[in-house]
């Protein structure tokens, strides 16, 4: 314990950088879990999509949604989503995939869709480039 606080004074930016990673990794670990969205790998919104009818919302902007989406996915960018939940009434009590290019933007998507009353939420984990890298099919154009 004494060679810590000895390297925490004399390294005192290091042992900052540190807690401040180790904080930066926790927080991305829990606030999935604080959430309640579910993130899922292709093969399991695959399940999902073909067991329980699940519906797959695209947030990307037109011109990656133009270039290759998945198959009867509904495609609202997240810019527009807050202004056209409208568009996504009949899907509530059903489950709902959000995707984008990486997975970041559809998690934004999930808590905006959560904050308006939606339940059964579900973020494609590595989004569109994850589900190329599982060699699944993308459709081509709107």
């Amino acid at each position: 314990m004494e060679q810590l606080i000895e390297f925490s004074g004399n390294h005192p930016e290091l042992f900052v950088a540190f807690f401040f990673i180790l904080g930066f990794l926790l927080w991305g670990f829990l606030a999935e879990q604080i959430s309640n969205i579910a993130s899922l790998v292709p093969q399991e919104a695959i399940l999902l999509i073909n067991h329980e009818n699940a519906m797959v919302l695209d947030v990307r902007e037109d011109s990656e949604y133009s270039q290759g989406h998945i198959l009867n996915s509904i495609h609202i960018p997240l810019s527009t989503l807050s202004g056209k939940l409208g568009r996504l009434e009949k899907y509530r009590s059903k489950p709902i995939i959000a995707s984008c290019r990486s997975g970041s933007r559809s998690g934004r998507a999930c808590s905006i869709l959560k904050k308006n009353g939606f339940e059964n939420l579900h973020n494609l984990k590595g989004g569109i480039l994850a589900w190329q890298n599982a060699s699944l099919p993308l459709s081509k154009g709107k």
